[in-house]
């Protein structure tokens, strides 16, 4: 299939979905840096493999946005397209907000899937474009009906970063992130970072290209903490090593359902550049919701002395 035919398609599905727009990053669920296969729908879509870049299109319009490392390379690709090249930065070049402001009218409706737009910019686009009129709609995933042969999710195995490499013992770690919760004021830490959740839990994998990462989730509590991580990624041994740990597994997507199911009078500790709109989204309304920056972030910064 040609890429003037995918695009055909999308534009199909998003007529029967009554979404005037959509957008397509470059990111998974966890706002990673590089991404895996599974997750490369912009790639499939446009034909352009830089790994930068945000597509928007509309019924009759097509744009991408990446920066001056890629303007050449992005050229070249989209040609024949019809996707119009948006040099990011560049003179007389709207910002994506800026395009979507003066393009969307009022009554028309912006479409993306939630769980690749990080919270931050999520809300920064539904304010702007609902003060227009303009209808946001998160829970798109045009990507499940468009991609055809769409690359599996990877789920490689899981192995443990000894302490004498690490320097640290996950317990160790775990014990400061709740002494942060605690004067935080906060009983739940929401962690999707995949770098943090590897080295919060001394884990290594290989789900992401040249990155040692496992694609999962974290929610982590005083009492208890759940690792949300594909089953097939987890040998007998690694198992028995989370639950000395006292860290209980779960299936990877399970995240979306538990934390609805949160308690109305618990806190709830995030980073909203760091966490998917779709996530916060399904957190109950009464939840007390802390924003700030990962204290994993800062604490993984400083080295010790291994």
């Amino acid at each position: 299939m040609s890429v003037l035919d995918r695009i055909e398609r999308l534009r199909n599905v998003m007529e029967q979905q009554k979404i005037d727009c959509y957008i397509i990053p470059t990111d998974d669920y966890h706002h990673s840096e590089y991404v895996g296969d599974y997750f490369k729908f912009r790639e499939y879509i446009t034909g352009f493999t830089g790994s930068a870049g945000t597509a928007v299109f509309t019924k009759d319009k097509a744009g991408l946005w990446t920066d001056g490392r890629y303007f050449l390379q992005a050229a070249k690709q989209l040609s024949g397209s019809g996707i119009t090249l948006m040099r990011e930065r560049q003179p007389g070049v709207p910002s994506i907000e800026e395009y979507l402001k003066t393009t969307l009218k009022k009554g028309e409706t912006l479409g993306f899937d939630g769980r690749c737009i990080m919270a931050e910019y999520a809300d920064t686009l539904i304010t702007q474009l609902n003060a227009l009129g303009v209808a946001v709609r998160t829970d798109i995933d045009l990507p499940g009906a468009v991609w055809e042969k769409r690359p599996p999710l990877s789920a490689q195995a899981v192995w443990p970063l000894p302490v004498e490499y690490a320097g640290e013992s996950s317990e160790s770690k775990i014990k400061r992130v709740r002494e942060f919760l605690s004067e935080k004021k906060a009983q739940y830490l929401l962690l999707t970072s995949l770098e943090d959740i590897a080295w919060l839990l001394n884990m290594r994998g290989n789900d992401v290209e040249s990155t040692p990462v496992i694609l999962s989730y974290l929610l982590l509590g005083q009492q208890e903490i759940i690792w949300y991580v594909q089953e097939e990624c987890l040998s007998e041994k690694i198992k028995i090593l989370l639950e000395m740990q006292g860290i209980k597994n779960a299936p990877n997507a399970q995240i979306y359902e538990d934390v609805k199911k949160l308690p109305e009078e618990a806190s709830v500790y995030y980073d909203k550049a760091a966490v998917n709109t779709a996530l916060v989204s399904a957190l109950p309304e009464k939840v007390k919701k802390i924003e700030g920056v990962n204290p994993t972030l800062l604490f993984k910064a400083k080295k010790n002395p291994v």
